[in-house]
């Protein structure tokens, strides 16, 4: 990396060869002098990262540049096959005027009716419904009085109905509002009164409804069974503490589960990946592989960005062939239908080590010297060059089936809206919120994957019922 006009491996190496010459230095000061130059180096290397060539997100980048778009050949609007939104007539409109036509103002003749020329607007109409129930009261001759039953449900003098409750929680956990500004839109636009604490309480409601309902359950089997598994987590705010949010998810199904922890004690509690025998794909979280009755697929997403940081940082060559290799080879996949044969799968797999053995001599392994023990220090290329030849298996693995992607970004695309969250409310105030949180967005996106809008979803989950998706299914 050159910053200022410095090079600042070459003056790193420069610096070291100084120190190794000059035999007057103390141990201490030689342990120093190397401290202050990792401490160069590892700060060098965070500059030179960003979001094409590490995980770090585009809105992290210093002095991001926006790319200007390539000037299209197309016609403004659009295009041909496009499918377009557009107000049609309704059939049966809710109000109908009749405008009757002042015959003063017709010319002399004669004139027969010819039906009506129609013109709709469509509005919206956001009131309060309020329902009264007068239940019948009879007394016998000794002053004894008998009620008719209310309706299931109706239990007190007043309460909120299932639509009131089904729209705090489509605001709160699938629009992510805060709790002040739901409660300054039911008492604004529809005269409610609704506290913080009474929309907590409708999501924990909701909360233990989908486990009640067996939903939770469902989804859960549902991924077990899957035949890819896209896997991932992301750190949460609990109250000012670090903890992780676990997402497992395919095409159709996802589970979000949080916990203090990161690693295998969440995920077996998570309960899906212990019975989970299809292929799981991952970003390379060491944890992940301590599962071994499944198959691993690698995220290629995260190869490209730590190539692209090879070719930079280090000036690897082999890292910017591999990059255009994989990138190659998956519109290949894309081409095919989902898969490659098998003799296009060896010839890829032969482009693929010629690069790694090229890699060898543009990045060998350090030399092993007799004064230190343990592990020896590899630089990032070279790590990422043994990761690639060890894995090769699974970093390939979306060669070979069309059900297996070339990145694991549906599992990245499920978790976001959890930092959507995070950015709006800064945390969760407790677990217990971020376990209902967790639990509805689990819902409310399954749903969504399954053209279940989110209204109907919770509207239907409040009236004790549950969508069709998870009727024809086994628990």
């Amino acid at each position: 990396m050159t910053i200022g006009g410095i090079n600042i491996e070459q003056s790193i190496k420069d610096a070291r060869k100084v120190i190794e010459a000059d035999k007057t230095l103390s141990v201490s000061m030689r342990t120093v002098c190397e401290m202050l130059l990792l401490v160069i180096s590892l700060l060098s290397d965070r500059l030179g990262m960003n979001s094409k060539n590490s995980s770090k997100p585009p809105s992290a980048d210093p002095n991001r540049e926006k790319k200007p778009r390539e000037r299209s050949t197309k016609k403004v609007g659009g295009q041909k096959g496009h499918a377009g939104k557009t107000l049609i007539q309704y059939d049966d409109p809710d109000h109908t005027h009749v405008i009757k036509l002042d015959k003063r103002t017709l010319p002399k003749g004669q004139y027969t009716p010819a039906g009506f020329e129609r013109r709709q607007v469509v509005d919206i109409e956001i009131k309060r419904s309020v329902t009264e129930y007068q239940a019948e009261r009879w007394k016998d001759e000794a002053g004894a009085v008998v009620v008719a039953p209310f309706p299931e449900g109706v239990t007190g003098a007043i309460q909120y109905g299932h639509q009131v409750k089904a729209h705090a929680v489509y605001l709160s956990q699938y629009q992510l509002l805060p709790y002040n500004r739901i409660e300054e839109y039911f008492s604004d636009q529809l005269g409610i009164p609704l506290s913080a604490g009474t929309i907590f309480n409708f999501n924990r409601l909701a909360s233990a409804l989908l486990v009640s309902s067996g939903i939770e359950e469902i989804i859960k089997e549902q991924l077990k069974n899957t035949i890819c598994l896209h896997a991932d987590e992301t750190g949460i705010n609990v109250n000012g503490d670090r903890q992780w949010l676990h997402c497992a998810s395919d095409l159709s199904w996802t589970y979000l589960f949080p916990h203090e922890r990161r690693g295998t004690e969440a995920m077996n509690e998570m309960g899906i990946l212990p019975d989970f025998k299809g292929v799981v794909c991952h970003d390379h979280w060491k944890p992940y592989y301590r599962y071994t009755e499944c198959t691993h697929a690698l995220c290629n997403a995260h190869h490209l960005r730590e190539l692209e940081f090879a070719w930079e940082k280090d000036g690897q060559v082999w890292a910017k062939d591999m990059q255009g290799l994989l990138i190659k080879i998956n519109k290949k996949v894309n081409d095919n239908g989902g898969e490659l044969t098998k003799l296009q799968s060896a010839y890829y797999r032969k482009k693929y080590r010629e690069l790694l053995l090229r890699g060898d001599i543009e990045c060998p392994p350090a030399e092993h010297k007799p004064p230190k023990r343990g592990r020896q220090k590899k630089s990032k290329s070279r790590n990422l060059l043994e990761r690639l030849r060890e894995f090769e298996s699974d970093v390939l693995r979306f060669m070979t089936s069309s059900d297996i992607p070339f990145t694991n970004n549906q599992g990245e695309r499920d978790i976001r809206m959890t930092k959507v969250q995070q950015k709006i409310s800064g945390c969760f105030r407790s677990i217990e919120g971020a376990v209902n949180f967790c639990r509805i967005r689990s819902y409310l996106s399954t749903c969504k994957k399954q053209n279940v809008t989110a209204t109907y979803a919770l509207a239907t989950l409040f009236a004790g019922q549950r969508p069709s998706i998870f009727e024809n299914t086994t628990e």
